[in-house]
């Protein structure tokens, strides 16, 4: 793909007078001098005014009737700007369709000749990385192992007991027994500020489970170690951003009376409890545990084989790189490790972080693999849909409870947003694609086994 020797470099007319020449072809690098004759300009200026004369009214002339002089001179410059980009964009893309290059990014373009002036052809500089033609790859010589990982006794009866302590009741302690964190108090409370009871401020057989933080912050630290029958006095600062602003920062005494101490008590695992969780009975709910944990298994064991087949992919295909895509993908993947190394800076402000020969290997890596699936996506004809999209956006939705509109509007406006969620989605059903024509094996094992395979990923 290097260009080179004695021959001069092409020279490209597009239309009648616009000159493309080839400045540099390098590996990917391309560069392009492009020159628009002064003629062509002045010819599409003209056309422009033609066009938009029919609308134009200027003070002393009818509408449509102010003369083309007239016309360039008031209209003229601002109409060049114009025509001179329509000129460039039109060079360009006529150069792309007609070389089949696609650029690794956005290319640079810019004018050479800056002391232009009206009469002047224009000259610019487009230079940019090609993509590289990607090899076709035959992927059914690619032997994979898929893991089966069966929902055991053991971990069914794990998951109910973790369902058990979260729909715990709570039993009374003896009458001398005093409240520990966890323990849930009975209370009655009055509350005041500044000697004046206020709305709001007063319960009864209120129960509180100590540590909850469901009250004001201090006040259930105050309760631990009461008793049933005890009176006690709390004394608490309201927040400054508390909600009601008559009571924001003011500091207020509760009296408290605890009536009874109980203490948290798992639930049965019968099938009261699994009626809790919407199932008919115990059976039932070991079934919907079963079938989630398995779940879980399968989504574990299909990362340990993507990464499988996302290292065959690599030892399968060499191309050369765009640079420019290698260098900011190792710069990211830097600026990445060094904040997960240094978690207590949460902004930008800090010194430019350096990508090593590490990271670089690693993007160049990412790299091939992204152009390779991307091609492989395309010749199959790949396509993420609509309701592929709707569903991710909801799962982005749900981390903001309340503000889904609001983020659904965001995603619809921004299409940098739209393409980070397209890219994943795509990418797994290319890799769906690849598990159909390669050589796959099932291979049972524990749960463990499962875990260990899944943490060597997260080490690599």
């Amino acid at each position: 793909m290097t260009g080179g020797g004695a021959c001069a470099p092409p020279r490209i007319s597009m239309g009648n007078m616009m000159q493309v020449t080839e400045t540099l072809n390098e590996g990917l690098k391309r560069a392009y001098a492009i020159t628009i004759t002064a003629a062509e300009l002045s010819e599409k200026v003209d056309a422009k005014l033609l066009e938009a004369q029919p609308e134009v009214e200027l003070k002393g002339f009818r509408k449509g009737k102010v003369p083309m002089a007239m016309l360039k001179k008031q209209f003229g410059p601002r109409v060049m700007g114009e025509a001179m980009q329509e000129a460039v964009d039109g060079a360009m893309n006529e150069h792309f369709e007609k070389s089949g290059d696609r650029p690794a990014l956005q290319p640079d373009v810019k004018m050479t000749n800056e002391d232009w002036k009206e009469g002047d052809d224009v000259n610019v500089e487009m230079s940019y990385e090609a993509l590289p033609e990607i090899p076709e790859v035959d992927v059914s010589g690619v032997a994979l192992e898929k893991l089966i990982v069966k929902a055991e006794d053991e971990a069914v009866t794990e998951a109910l007991t973790n369902l058990a302590s979260t729909a715990q009741d709570f039993e009374a302690r003896d009458e001398a027994a005093a409240a520990e964190d966890g323990d849930q108090v009975v209370i009655d409370f009055v509350g005041s500020v500044d000697g004046e009871e206020f709305e709001g401020g007063a319960g009864e057989a209120y129960p509180l489970v100590l540590g909850s933080n469901s009250f004001i912050p201090g006040f259930e630290e105050q309760l631990v170690g009461t008793k049933a029958g005890e009176e006690k006095d709390v004394n608490v600062t309201f927040p400054a951003e508390y909600g009601a602003e008559h009571l924001a920062g003011k500091e207020a005494l509760f009296k408290c009376t605890v009536k009874e101490v109980k203490a948290p008590k798992a639930a049965e695992i019968d099938d009261e409890l699994a009626k809790k969780f919407g199932a008919e009975d115990l059976e039932a709910l070991k079934g919907q545990i079963s079938e989630r944990l398995e779940a879980e298994y399968t989504g574990a064991a299909r990362q340990v084989m993507k990464r499988a087949a996302l290292d065959a992919l690599a030892d399968l295909v060499s191309f050369d790189l765009p640079p420019s895509l290698v260098e900011a993908e190792a710069k990211q993947i830097a600026h990445q490790l060094w904040h997960e190394e240094n978690p207590e800076v949460t902004g930008h402000d800090h010194p430019e972080i350096e990508a090593t020969e590490e990271h670089t290997s690693l993007a160049e890596r990412r790299v091939r693999l992204g152009l390779l699936l991307a091609d492989m996506g395309q010749k199959a004809e790949v396509e993420v849909t609509d309701a592929e999209m709707t569903q991710a956006i909801m799962q982005q939705a749900r981390q903001y409870p309340g503000q889904e509109r609001q983020f659904f509007e965001f995603i619809q406006q921004n299409a940098q947003m739209q393409q980070q969620l397209r890219a994943p989605i795509f990418e797994d059903k290319v890799i769906d694609l690849v598990f159909e024509k390669a050589n796959v094996s099932e291979k049972e094992v524990s749960k463990d086994d499962l875990q260990k395979a899944v943490e060597a990923l997260e080490d690599e």
